[in-house]
């Protein structure tokens, strides 16, 4: 392990324990956070992370656990399923890591992640608003379908692959600006 997986492994867990007092905030800051690896595997040069996908997720179950922590404090139906899904992704991690076979990350997406971000949003700002069942499969459709576009994105399509933070500021803004 080299000094920069430390590093960005002290950023990654310390970026995760905020949602320990805040969820909503908190869970935006461990996203955050999360997707930061790019600016500081451009940023350090202290021995290169290795097997950066292997790392990754990893550091995942970090944040998530610290989500599933908060979690097992919720009742109802948005509890149950919460840790449903963060079941259903650590079958995936599983085997990820079994296989080393990135596909493997599109057909187990977290949608534990986006599901707890939408359950804390909701818990937050709109504690009176009511979930029955209907209202459940519909949210739950919204947020599998914004995290296979993510999944994709990641894994699928491998967008982020080629870049550092920094060349994907650059080309983000080139293309809001149309400069070639």
């Amino acid at each position: 392990m080299t000094l920069e997986q430390i590093v960005i492994g002290l950023i990654r867990i310390a970026g995760s324990l905020p949602v320990l007092r805040w969820a909503f905030a908190g869970a935006l800051i461990g996203i955050a956070v999360d997707f930061s690896d790019l600016f500081w595997m451009g940023v350090l040069d202290l021995g290169g992370l290795q097997n950066y996908q292997t790392f990754d997720k990893w550091a995942d179950v970090v944040y998530m656990l610290t989500f599933l922590w908060v979690v097992n404090k919720w009742e109802g139906p948005e509890r149950k399923i919460a840790i449903a899904l963060f079941a259903f992704r650590m079958i995936g991690f599983v085997t990820f890591e079994l296989t080393q076979i990135r596909p493997i990350l599109l057909a187990f997406p977290n949608v534990f992640e986006f599901w707890f971000v939408f359950v804390a949003i909701r818990r937050h700002y709109w504690p009176n608003y009511e979930m029955p069942r209907k209202r459940i499969v519909r949210w739950l459709i919204i947020v599998l379908v914004l995290k296979l576009g993510q999944e994709w994105g990641l894994h699928g399509g491998q967008y982020l692959d080629s870049f550092t933070l920094f060349e994907a500021v650059e080309a983000i803004f080139d293309f809001v600006t149309f400069r070639n």
